[in-house]
């Protein structure tokens, strides 16, 4: 490709695009006020993980002197001096949401955040009773003598920085920190102010607490100042398992030193004092790109806490509870559904329990012998986890590939694999030099016809609290060739063998690149004969430049390419000569759209897949990831429908320009389209009717035998 004709866009300023469109949510007057104010929270949290992990792994190539540009051509250091300038652009746009437009019709909803001068009197009094019952007695103050000795400062919690007028001229301030850590008091309920049905909630920051009462904690001493401040560091360590060591002991040792990894972002109020801003750089050796002054309160991620509030339902989305599926008959086995039908089950609209009952059902089942599995994220109770203990504490043969290395949730990975092989579980702590993401059971059930392969495949975790707000589809099958290719790939991982031509599922790395660009190499071809030639792809990210590439070259040749990506995307579509036939839409709405599905016409023997990866480099190469085809007539309509429902969307979703923009579908649609509301119609609809159904069957009553 040429380089004017250039159709990538950098993978981290295309997330920065993807968190504003977030954003944009948060400030849509048709979005429930605390709905708009989750958003805003999420946004904060994304931008957490987002310094924590990207920002840190360009700081550390900068740090190691590597100039490599990107598939954009950005060197990473203008990687970084780019999203310092975005990213400072969207924290001035959150706090100006926050401060100018949430915080107002908060306090007119009946939420009300008080500043130190607007305490009364009765407020003030409480406040001084909650310092002495528990600020005073759970915080300590923690002088600084010598920065380079200082305690380690978590990164994400809250801290107060005080600055205290010195005993002399060579020594004329000193300065204390007021770390909060682990203490989870943000926001101090206040009595109200007012009576009746205008009292609602009111609170007061914690830090803004300790402003009030910070000379109670130095008598004698004039506090010239305090500021609340919040470090993120950096937190892409990650473990060298490549040498055959001990792999839950080396995780351990990387959530150590994650703990006091370098400063990527430092967070304060711009009330700070100059003084106490260099204090604060020389501490946490920070420069001035990494600092984020902000008029509000720091870490807008805890606003999550507000949202949750009691007592203000009205303004949240109307509750959603997850639909009963009509292809699963609660009164039956699961296995006996399994065995009549495949099922294809869509997350949150419809629930995830046939799922749970799989696992429940095969744990109790004395004709299940076996049962394999992988395990990614789950719950902090995982009914999953236990549902495999209880199997095999029955004596079943129970294998699970736990993934370590699933970042942030280290620590609970770790917890569950000992859980797990105390109960009598062969865990497997992921595989060398990958991380294995792919979602697969297998329960082997001795049956008189012989041994059977019930499988779940699914596009999202094996966590029932995110199946309720994530967008995935979930396959319940009995199908011989999947279930033994779902065998043969389980014991090649766990064994370490070279994975073998499989009959229908295709795994990363080894394999699974290869189907994909084939699939996309047949539509074009097809399309270079006067065919035609159509792909539609639902992803979270697109970001590999040989697939992007592939797709581009489908575009030339005429194949009709309608992208559905959530998040990252590193295809420029509409330009001239290179993409001009691929269309990239984007849906942020009440769920996480995760899904990954994938369409090819193929001459009109239409070829559907469900798939663990993105088409990222890291989930092609880097980890272990299945695509698992649909081959069940009616789930692959269904599966259609939703790509196409969601294409249809012009409501939530935005449309990718060739500039790098997203902005609203064009032209006045005489039927608006919202896909997710249009989900949830159906799966009412389609339990309702089952309920209709079972009303209206009559069962006769048969004389005891």
């Amino acid at each position: 490709m040429s380089e004017s004709s250039s159709v990538f866009t950098n993978r981290e300023l295309s997330w920065l695009e993807f968190n504003q469109r977030v954003l944009d949510e948060a400030c849509d007057p048709s979005v429930p006020l605390l709905e708009q104010l989750r958003f805003l929270a999420i946004t904060a949290s994304n931008l957490d993980e987002f310094f924590m992990v990207r920002v840190g792994s360009l700081l550390t190539s900068i740090r190691s002197g590597e100039t490599e540009p990107d598939v954009a051509g950005l060197s990473p250091l203008e990687q970084i001096n780019a999203i310092s300038l975005r990213t400072q652009k969207m924290v001035a746009d959150q706090y100006r949401i926050y401060l100018e437009q949430m915080e107002p019709h908060l306090a007119d909803a009946g939420i009300r955040r008080r500043r130190p001068g607007q305490l009364t009197d009765r407020q003030m009094e409480f406040l001084e009773s909650v310092f002495q019952e528990q600020l005073e007695a759970v915080l300590t103050p923690i002088a600084v003598h010598d920065p380079a000795r200082f305690p380690l400062l978590f990164g994400k919690t809250v801290n107060v920085a005080v600055q205290l007028k010195g005993k002399s001229e060579t020594e004329p301030y000193r300065f204390v920190i007021i770390p909060f850590g682990r203490y989870d008091l943000r926001y101090i309920t206040l009595p109200s102010s007012s009576t009746g049905s205008s009292a609602g909630y009111e609170f007061i920051l914690t830090e803004d607490a300790i402003a009030v009462m910070a000379a109670r904690f130095f008598p004698g001493e004039e506090v010239v100042g305090t500021v609340p401040f919040r470090v993120t560091r950096n937190a892409d360590v990650m473990v060298n398992d490549e040498d055959g060591a001990d792999l839950l002991a080396e995780m351990e040792d990387v959530l150590d030193d994650r703990k006091d990894s370098f400063c990527t972002r430092l967070e304060l109020s711009n009330t700070v004092t100059r003084p106490l801003l260099e204090f604060l750089k020389v501490l946490l050796r920070v420069g001035e790109r990494d600092i984020y002054l902000v008029p509000g309160p720091v870490g807008l991620s805890d606003l999550v806490q507000l949202s949750n509030l009691s007592g203000f339902d009205q303004h949240l989305y109307p509750s959603w509870t997850p639909c009963s599926s009509p292809k699963v008959d609660p009164s039956e086995s699961i296995f006996d559904t399994m065995k009549t039908q495949d099922v294809l089950l869509f997350h949150p609209y419809e629930s995830f329990d046939p799922v749970l009952r799989l696992l429940s059902e095969a744990a109790e089942d004395r004709d299940v012998v076996a049962i394999k599995q992988t395990l990614y994220r789950t719950s902090r109770n995982s009914p999953i986890v236990k549902s495999l203990m209880r199997a095999a504490e029955n004596g079943k043969n129970v294998t699970v590939i736990v993934e370590l290395k699933a970042r942030f949730d280290e620590a609970r990975n770790i917890e569950w694999a000992r859980q797990l092989e105390y109960s009598g579980v062969q865990v497997i702590y992921g595989v060398r030099g990958l991380k294995t993401h792919a979602k697969a059971c297998i329960v082997v059930r001795r049956e008189p016809q012989g041994f059977h392969r019930y499988c779940h495949f699914g596009t999202g975790n094996y966590n029932e609290i995110t199946s309720r707000f994530y967008t995935d589809l979930s396959l319940l099958t009995c199908h011989r060739d999947l279930g033994n290719d779902a065998i043969a790939w389980f014991n090649a991982v766990t064994g370490a063998s070279q994975i073998q031509s499989f009959a229908q599922i295709e795994s990363a790395p080894i394999g699974l690149r290869e189907k994909i660009l084939e699939m996309i190499h047949v539509e074009t071809e097809r399309a270079r004969n006067g065919d035609k030639g159509h792909i539609i792809a639902k992803l979270n990210s697109l970001a590999d430049p040989i697939m992007i590439k592939a797709l581009c070259e489908a575009s030339r040749a005429g194949v009709e390419i309608d992208l559905n990506i959530r998040g990252i995307c590193c295809l420029k579509p509409g330009v001239p000569g290179e993409s001009e036939n691929i269309r990239i839409t984007s849906i942020i709405d009440r769920f996480l759209e995760h899904a990954r599905i994938l369409y090819f016409h193929h001459g009109g023997d239409e070829r559907v897949f469900i798939s663990s990866a993105d088409w990222m480099p890291r989930n092609l190469d880097r980890r272990v990831e299945l695509l698992v085809p649909i081959l069940d007539e009616a789930c692959k309509r269904r599966a259609i429908s939703i790509l196409r429902t969601c294409l249809r969307d012009n409501t939530k979703a935005r449309v990718l320009k060739s500039d790098g923009s997203f902005v609203p579908p064009t032209g006045s649609p005489t039927k608006p389209s919202r896909s997710q509301l249009e989900f949830q119609r159906r799966a009412r609809e389609a339990a309702e009717n089952v309920s209709e159904r079972n009303r209206t069957t009559f069962v006769p009553v048969e004389p005891n035998q």
